[in-house]
Parts: structure tokens; sequence; C-alpha cells
């Protein structure tokens, strides 16, 4: 939110602070200052003159040689490139030594060989605009020499990120509270807006009906007649454009400034074009309203609207109606005050992805007991402003009386939770008076309307401790280890993860969670996303039920930027969609891998291409993985893959790994096949398991070698699997080194291939002599071709 000093000064006089100081206490206060822009200019010597003559640069075709009135008594010279200005008018002059905006200073010098003494000022230069096109024309009634800051006073534009907890600050009313409690200053006259001092009555039927006041507790109607719709003054139009409000005309602009005076939003509407009474219901389901953004909107029953006796003419807290807003030629008006139900207001909004400052603030609470006092102030304004007026006095439906509610403080528990025993109970009493709440005896006390948030006795503590400040708090160690649990093993396992696949030179990535109906073909199933029922874009309109989408994304992205050594991985959460129509979330780790082993270097300037087993390779020195024995089993191809395996490790499913269409790798542009693997962290936790150290052996190993022909359709893993748990101890190691296998039939059947392993055997007390390892590796043998339907080649 936008928040202007000068606003701010009219609550409350903040002339001992300086910018630094309100930053630094705003955010110790717990309200982040996301950014401070300064406008206008302070300086003496920026002052208005006149310009009295000017003639042609001599020496350069667009520069002119004026000659100008600065109220000293003497004509000054000035070199100019604006073209926007004519003898006698007023301009902003930036005298020798003025410093602008930006940290520019001006200084006496020559241009093009003729001195000039100062500088005219168009708007952006001062800070007070963006036109930077030509000269900033003043008001002809100025005086020469007056300076620019009694003109125009500079301002300080604070970007205030508020929490959703606190929506009593969404508004210069609200700050200036905050800030009176944490400065001990006190606000400026009598403000309490949340009196109407108009006579109220309660709204006849035929007026103001509300048929649920679970959704709207009050309405206000105020009707004036006889306004002059037409431009804001020029206090009001510079109120609003000094926070980034555009002026519309004096009616809207006085409802968008209680807006922002309060936080309450106002609503005007054109009298001449309702037919009778507001009413105040549920919109029926499939009902249509053209808003004041020019866009029609569909609504359903749950929805709150404002209507008349014929149609809908405002989405209630949200949006009001085009057909029923004010115009040029509007003379009477109804103006709305109310107060909606949060909830509701934030269900309309997002669903309809309308959101207005009236909802920002409506759906994160407004103070029901200002709703009278601001229309109040908007009435005396528009008949202020644009004359009118008012027709029966306030009419209200609902109700107007609030119960305050009363919490009561701990002190005892304030004292330990704070660790202040120096902290006594009227301090404590002092500050939470300073905030608006009352004592009601020593320990209960009664909270404002606006502080919502206040509910409990803990509360209050965060109250105190904010305001005295938490620089006061004694420092000290509480915390006491304890012993590790699921949460910590498995961040342990995420960094672990991250740590091994950064040191084999892949590059994470993070990438969003909401993907494209084009995307959804880049993961596991084409048919399991769940899509997003208001997408802010076609680009995230599903829930992502894969990590690799992104990661495929990202491997464009850097194809694009002529990187073809493409390493990448994510850790994140994806969300699977399930039969009934739910959402499951679960952790996945994904990777790419694309293009070259190494990066080339003089003495490899052409390395091998990565192909899918350097990726299984990766992934099985994995921590979760490492140690098992991994099978790959094919899956059905479709989307945008051409090879999808499932990855087993022992009896696990620990997800899948697969090769991208050459199809899908060209429309990214990729010079080499790119290949991709999803895992479960979930299935990797249960992999993992202390790790275990064994001492360097001292005896010898003995190698044989076996080949066997078996079905072509027999994957290796099965022959893995029977070697890992065959019990022979002297068996160490197990590896394949040839597979052959004759598509023609001459030296093979089709159906048949060969498969070749190393088998390692060592006793870890002995050599082996060579008829001990015989015997093993025939027993190993036999057991083989029992287990498997193998011939052993011999």
């Amino acid at each position: 939110m936008q928040v202007s000093l000068n606003w701010l000064s009219t609550h409350i006089d903040l002339s001992g602070y300086t910018t630094a100081q309100l930053s630094d206490l705003l955010t110790f206060a717990g309200v982040e200052v996301e950014g401070i822009e300064e406008r206008g200019v302070s300086s003496d010597k920026v002052v208005v003159a006149q310009i009295k003559e000017f003639v042609q640069h001599p020496n350069a075709d667009r520069l002119s040689v004026c000659q100008v009135d600065d109220g000293s008594g003497s004509l000054r010279q000035i070199v100019c490139g604006a073209k926007n200005f004519q003898a006698g008018d007023k301009v902003p002059l930036a005298l020798p030594g003025a410093s602008l905006p930006g940290g520019f200073e001006i200084n006496e010098g020559k241009l093009r060989g003729v001195d000039s003494r100062g500088m005219m000022c168009s708007g952006k230069e001062l800070g007070i605009g963006d036109d930077h096109g030509g000269l900033l024309i003043l008001d002809a009634s100025l005086v020469p020499g007056t300076p620019f800051s009694q003109v125009m006073p500079g301002d300080v534009l604070f970007d205030l990120e508020i929490t959703p907890n606190r929506p009593d600050l969404l508004s210069h009313l609200g700050l200036a509270r905050e800030l009176a409690a944490l400065t001990g200053l006190p606000l400026k006259g009598e403000r309490d807006y949340t009196r109407s001092v108009a006579s109220v009555r309660q709204a006849e039927p035929d007026e103001v009906t509300i048929s649920d006041t679970d959704l709207c507790s009050l309405y206000c109607a105020r009707v004036i007649r006889g306004i002059r719709v037409g431009p804001s003054p020029d206090w009001l139009r510079q109120r609003l454009e000094s926070i980034g409000m555009r002026s519309i005309n004096n009616i809207v602009d006085i409802t968008n400034y209680v807006l922002m005076e309060m936080g309450q939003p106002l609503h005007a509407f054109d009298l001449s074009k309702l037919t009778g009474g507001v009413q105040v219901r549920r919109a029926a389901a499939g009902e249509t309203i053209k808003a004041l953004d020019e866009a029609d909107y569909s609504l359903e029953a749950g929805d709150l609207v404002i209507a008349d006796a014929s149609s809908a003419l405002a989405i209630a807290g949200v949006m009001g109606g085009l057909e029923s807003s004010v115009t040029d030629t509007t003379t009477d008006i109804l103006l709305e005050a109310a107060h909606f139900s949060p909830p509701a207001i934030r269900k309309t909004s997002r669903r309809l992805g309308l959101i207005s400052d009236s909802s920002y603030r409506f759906e994160r609470g407004v103070d029901a007991a200002q709703t009278l006092g601001a229309a109040d102030l908007a009435v005396r304004l528009i008949l202020e402003v644009a004359g009118g007026q008012e027709d029966g006095g306030a009419r209200f439906a609902g109700s107007v009386h609030l119960e305050r509610r009363e919490v009561k403080l701990d002190t005892q528990r304030a004292l330990r939770l704070l660790g202040m025993p120096d902290l006594t109970p009227d301090e404590m009493s002092a500050v939470l008076t300073k905030l608006g709440l009352e004592a009601t005896d020593d320990s209960t006390f009664r909270i404002p309307t606006y502080r919502g948030d206040l509910v409990r006795s803990v509360d209050l503590v965060e109250e105190i401790s904010r305001v005295i400040g938490l620089d006061r708090v004694p420092e000290c160690v509480t915390a006491v280890a304890v012993p590790s649990d699921a949460a910590d093993r498995a961040y342990d396992l995420s960094m672990h993860l991250r740590q091994a696949l950064a040191h084999r030179g892949f590059n994470e990535a993070q990438t969003l969670r909401l993907i494209s109906q084009a995307q959804v073909a880049d993961g596991l199933t084409t048919t399991d996303a769940m899509p997003v029922k208001s997408p802010l874009s076609e680009d995230h309109a599903f829930l992502r039920p894969s990590i690799v989408p992104g990661l495929i994304s990202t491997a464009a992205h850097n194809i694009r930027h002529s990187q073809n050594r493409l390493r990448f991985f994510e850790l994140g959460r994806v969300f699977i969609k399930l039969p009934n129509g739910q959402v499951r979330e679960d952790e996945r780790m994904g990777l790419l891998l694309s293009g070259p082993v190494s990066s080339p270097s003089w003495h490899g300037k052409d390395p091998a291409i990565a192909d899918v087993f350097d990726l299984k390779g990766i992934i099985e020195s994995l921590p979760g993985v490492n140690g098992s024995v991994t099978e790959l089993k094919r899956l059905k191809d479709e989307g945008n893959f051409m090879l999808k395996c499932e990855w087993r490790a022992g009896n696990r499913v620990i997800g899948w790994i697969g090769q991208l269409h050459p199809r899908r790798a060209r429309e990214i542009d990729a010079r080499n096949a790119v290949f991709v693997a999803e895992l479960s962290l979930s299935a990797l936790r249960q992999g993992t398991s202390i790790a275990k150290f064994e001492e360097l052996p001292k005896f010898p190993s003995v190698s044989r070698d076996v080949a066997m022909e078996v079905a072509a359709d027999l994957p290796h893993s099965k022959v893995t699997s029977f070697f890992a748990g065959i019990k022979e101890p002297l068996l160490i190691s197990t590896k394949i080194f040839d597979v052959f296998s004759d598509p023609t039939g001459t030296r093979m059947p089709k159906d048949r291939k060969s498969l070749a392993y190393s088998l390692t055997y060592r006793a870890p007390d002995k050599t082996l002599e060579t008829a001990d390892v015989d015997a093993v590796h025939q027993r190993v043998l036999s057991s083989l071709e029992k287990a498997l339907p193998v011939v052993i080649r011999r």
C-alpha cells in the first residue's frame, strides 16, 4: 500500500522524525517497508521564474537562450532545450547549488559556448510526475522568486506490505494510530469517524433490505440530490495522485479519498438508474453483470450482489456495475457504506479473478463501527465539493450495535514470555492504552473494534513487545537438543541429494507448480493433471503432476541461450489427481540430462554424448538408491516420450526414467537426445540407512567368466537379482561385460541372446585355491540354471 507522509501529517506531527527513522520504526513494529520514494523538492534554490524573452541558440538548432526573472531584481540567462513554452510563462527554475531528486546537482556552466546560470525544469526532473517532454508550466498568478516547495510541497511515499491480520493499517488514519502508539505523539484534533453526526434511522422495507445478514451485517444508504459532477479540486486530486491513484471525477474521487483515509470502501450509484429500493441479496445462478472494468461476469448463487427491483447493480464488496455508475450527467446519487462478510467477498473475488481496492480490504476485515462515520465524511465532502442537498438523512438496514471484545492479560505469563522481570504491570497497561485499548480493571482490556486480531492474552503480549521495542527483550539461549525425527531425516536426505547432484555437475532449478495444458504431456501420464478453477493465465492452468515439464521448459530456455550441455534437477511437490477427484501431494525429485558428458577442453574437444545409461548410473550412485539392485520395467510410451521405464530398487518403485521423443526434442531445438527421470523422495527415504564401512581386503580376488544363452526378453535385472540373493559368501561382485544377439537368426535364434558376466570371488581370511574357486563357481552356475531359464555356454 502506498502511504503519503504529507497525508499522514494531517493526523500526526512527524516533523521530528527523519524518513529513515520512520522506516525503522515501522519495520521493527512488524510493518514491512518495501520501498521509499521522495517526490518533489524541498530546496529553497528551486524557485518560480518567468520567461521574459528567448532567442535561438547561435550554435545549436535545438536550444534556446532565455532571459528569466527569478525574483532577484535582475534577469538570469538560461540555455534550454524545451520547446513547449512562450514568453511570459511561469516555470520552475533550479538555481546553481540546487539538489534535485536522484542526487542531480545544478551548477553554472556553458552549453555550446553560451553561459547558462541554472536549469528550467520538467515535472519529472522535480520528482512530481513522469512528463519529461517539456517544462512544467505553472499558474500564471505565481510571483517570481517564490520557493517551489511552497507551490508544490515535497512528499515521501512509503510502499508498505501490510500483513493480513492488520487490516486496520490499510488507511492513513489507521497507520497514524499505529505511529501515535509507537512514538507517543498525539493524534491531531478530534478524528473519531466511528460516530456519525447525521440523523440515522432504520430503513423502510421499500428503501433497503438485506436478505442474509450473515453476509451483510450493515448497509447504510445516503441520498444526495442536485450535485454537479466535474473535476475534483486541486487538494483532492493531489491527495489521490500522491499515492498513485488516478483522478476520475469529484464524486468517485471522494469515495476513493475516504477509502484511503479510513479504510472504508464506499460506492456511489446514479439514483436515476435505480428502480425501487436497494436489495442486498444473493445472486441468482447464471445472473450476469457488466462491471466498471467493462467486463461481463457470470455470477453464482453464493455471490452477494447489490440490486434494485430489476437487476444486479454491483458485485457486493468487489466492484460496482457500469450501468448504474456515476457519469458527467448525474445529478442525484445514492451513496453506499456497508459491512460485508470477509469469507464471502474473498470467495467471490477469487472465483471471478476480480481484485479491487475494496475487495482487498473487505476480505481482510473492515471495522464495522466506522461504516456510518465514513458515509458521513463522504457526504460532507460531496456537499462541499459538488453541491447538492441530502435527502432524508442516513437510513440503514442491519445492526449498528457492536459489542467490544474483552481480553484478560496474564501479566505473569507476559513476563515469562518476554523475559523482562523489570517490566511492570503499569507499563504494560500504558502501552495497551496507547494502542486504543481500554482497561476495565487491573488486567482486563476492552479491544477497539478496528483490532479484530486481538483475541487472546498472548496477542496483548505481542503488542507490548512491539511497542516497547524488541531491542529491550534480553538475549537468552533457551533451545535444547532434541532427537532427530522424520522431518529432520527428510530434510537431511534432500540436502544430501542436492549436494550429490551438484558434485556431479547438475544445476538446481526452481520452477512453478502451475503448468499449461501443453506441458501436461511432458509428464509420466497425460491424464492425472488437476485443473485450476480460476487460472490467472493459460500457462498456469494445471497443478503440475510431475516436475519434469518444468525441467523441459528450463532446458528450452537454456538452449535458446546457446547452451547444449544440460544437467538440471529439482526437488519439490507434485499434485496427483485421484480417481475420486481429490488431490494427493507427493515430494519428487526430477532430473534432466542432455548433451556431452563433459565440457569440451584442449584434451577432449569432442566428448562423448550422454545417453540413458549415464543418467541411470548417476541415479544409482545417489543416497537411497546406492547399494540396491535396480530394475527397469518398460512402460507404455505416451505423451512426449519414445521410451519410459518404471524404476525399481529391490521391491520398491522409486520412480521412472525416459527419453524425450525426438519430435518434442526438436520443438525445443535440442541438439542431442534428452533424458529425464523422476524419483519419489518418500521411496528414497525408505532405502536410506546408516553407512557401513568394511576393512580393506587383505587377500587377492579371483575372477571367473560365464556366458549364458537366454530368452531375448529376459531382463538383465533378473540375473543381477539372482546373483545378489545367492548365499555364497565368497562371491563378492558380478559385472556384465557383453551382450550379443543376431537379428538375422544366422548365428543365434532371433528370440535368443547371449549375456556374459564376470564373477569375482574372495575369502576374507586366506588366498583362495583354484579348487576352492571352481567348486563355488560350479555351485553358483548350477543354482543359476535352476533359478532362471538359462543355458550356460561351456
